[in-house]
């Protein structure tokens, strides 16, 4: 298939953590990136409204918040406090003028994944009504089953999937990341069902190195690794996703890297191997 359209790319300033978001914006402009996803730690001690003009004033795109979710908790206070954090989450977009929240959902170590999975579906029901009064989209991500102990009971497209009928909700949809779903036999079938469902709500691009060091922080530059991209992109596009590629890399052998030449070879991959 063709290469990926150079105006779709999207960074996630995650990617670029050692520049605070005020020069990760001026980079990325420069370097031909049109959209950015910010993470909530990137906004700390700012003006989120003053941050989202900015980005706008650069002609950068806000893609999505990054990341509500981690509603699973052993106590009602705690699950309280995890559904308060989210609805902060949803004021926080609409003051940058995200129109998404990416959630990564939680789990609770020793807890069933079943009791997890049905608080995360009460936590974003119980967040619903004030991202509804706003428009703002909640992306459910499944991670890799590596992360079912303590980062998220949902850990397949289908369990996700699975949470999204259950809501039954236009604005509560999917965020599809290689990364977590590579691996998975299932995956063609299921992007096919979510697209059809008008629930792809986003799709993040990285690799997976071999072998991989760190469970967290060693993801790949795309070309890395072992991840199929191009493959996985032709399923998300074969079923009607036409929004930004987004690059999301959590690595500390990038991150101790020199960031300027780190961000070229982010462009040059995602045209050469996505």
């Amino acid at each position: 298939m063709s290469s990926p359209e150079p105006a779709r790319l999207c960074l996630h300033t995650i990617t670029t953590k050692t520049w605070a978001i005020e020069e990760a914006m001026d980079k990325y402009a420069a370097a031909g990136i049109g959209g950015i996803t910010v993470w909530r730690q990137a906004l700390a001690g700012r003006d989120v409204k003053k941050i989202g003009g900015q980005l706008r004033e650069r002609g950068l795109e806000v893609v999505s918040l990054c990341r509500g979710g981690f509603f699973p908790a052993r106590t009602e206070s705690e699950r309280e406090a995890a559904i308060e954090d989210n609805r902060l989450a949803i004021r926080e977009a609409v003051g940058l003028g995200a129109p998404m929240i990416v959630l990564v959902c939680g789990a609770v170590p020793g807890q069933s994944l079943a009791d997890s999975r049905t608080q995360i579906a009460e936590g974003i029901a119980a967040v619903l009504p004030l991202a509804e009064e706003h428009g703002i989209r909640l992306a459910i991500e499944p991670l890799h089953p590596m992360y079912a102990d303590d980062r998220s009971a949902i850990n397949t497209m289908a369990s996700a999937n699975a949470v999204c009928d259950l809501l039954d909700h236009p604005l509560v949809g999917i965020a599809a990341d290689v990364y977590h779903i590579w691996w998975d036999p299932d995956l063609a079938a299921q992007i096919r069902l979510t697209g059809e469902k008008k629930r792809l709500f986003a799709f993040h691009l990285c690799d997976w190195m071999t072998p991989t060091t760190d469970l967290l922080n060693d993801r790949g530059l795309m070309g890395e690794g072992c991840i199929d991209l191009p493959g996985i992109r032709a399923m998300v596009e074969g079923a009607g996703f036409s929004g930004w590629n987004e690059v999301e890399i959590f690595s500390n052998r990038w991150w101790a890297s020199d960031p300027d030449d780190f961000l070229a070879r982010i462009v040059g991959a995602y045209g050469e191997h996505c």
